[in-house]
């Protein structure tokens, strides 16, 4: 039976490449993703490298839980099982907020894909045994202190970004550990990994000076794919549930502050208290 893997922000960068990775081997893949007309082109041109037309589009809008729900629910109409779930979309911001008032790089990189997983559990149920897949990042290991829940809401704080984004992939591995303890038994999976330091637009809103001196020293995004692509197609007994995995695939230790499992609870129940009216 061919399998369905979601992808969140395949139209750029390792998305795109996981994508164009997991159509060669004959997925049904389905391209969540902001904007209709910069993501055809890219799955047009995956179709015609890989010769798989099972291409699908839907809108999502990560900053915007209501569009959350919505791409959930497009998705739950079709009544079809989903095999992975591959929560790859992110950003350093440091402007603005979400459409909830969240720290942009929080509100992205972890609650709207937090949202979208819950919403998307019948289909990963149905699919089982089915993966929930986040590209996470080793900046996860620089962070000294556990998050502070002030500044989860609001702007960034600080000038470039950078340590809201560290925040928000500690919350991604997180979100990863609890994510499989809470789900064990269900058939579902869940592992996190660092794709290694990529060229991608995840840099689009750093700051000029700091973005291109940044992304010269940077690995391509088909590098940076090759963990995700792992993750999501080896079989489940060569992978821990809720491990976290290096560039090339392999096991990785997580910094100390992920291994909190106290954090991962007041987490995901924050998370939870959160997005809980979008989940209604």
């Amino acid at each position: 039976m061919k399998k369905t893997v979601l992808i969140t922000g395949a139209n750029t960068g390792i998305g795109a490449a996981t994508a164009e990775q997991l159509a060669r081997l004959d997925f049904r893949v389905f391209f969540a993703c902001r904007s209709e007309v910069k993501t055809r082109p890219v799955m047009q041109a995956i179709a015609a490298a890989t010769k798989n037309d099972d291409l699908h589009f839907l809108e999502l809008a990560l900053d915007d839980l209501a569009s959350v729900r919505r791409c959930a629910d497009t998705f739950l109409a079709k009544n079809e099982p989903l095999h992975v779930l591959l929560l790859n979309a992110g950003l350093v911001r440091v402007e603005g907020v979400t459409k909830q008032g969240f720290e942009p790089s929080f509100g992205v990189n972890h609650l709207g894909h937090f949202l979208l997983t819950r919403l998307l559990e019948p289909a990963l149920k149905a699919g089982a045994p089915s993966r929930v897949v986040t590209v996470a990042s080793r900046a996860h290991e620089r962070v000294k202190r556990p998050l502070d829940e002030s500044a989860l809401r609001g702007p960034s704080r600080s000038m470039s970004g950078w340590s809201e984004y560290q925040d928000s992939k500690l919350a991604n591995v997180l979100f990863t550990k609890e994510l499989a303890r809470r789900w064990a038994g269900t058939g579902i999976t869940a592992y996190s990994l660092h794709p290694g330091v990529i060229a991608s637009d995840l840099w689009r809103s750093a700051p000029w000076p700091l973005r291109p001196l940044m992304t010269s020293l940077m690995k391509s995004p088909e590098e940076g794919s090759v963990a995700s692509v792992r993750c999501a197609t080896a079989p489940a007994s060569e992978l821990e549930n809720g491990g976290y995995f290096g560039d090339r695939g392999e096991p990785r230790a997580v910094g100390p502050l992920a291994d909190d499992v106290g954090a991962a609870k007041r987490l995901w129940d924050l998370s939870d208290e959160w997005t809980a009216g979008f989940r209604r």
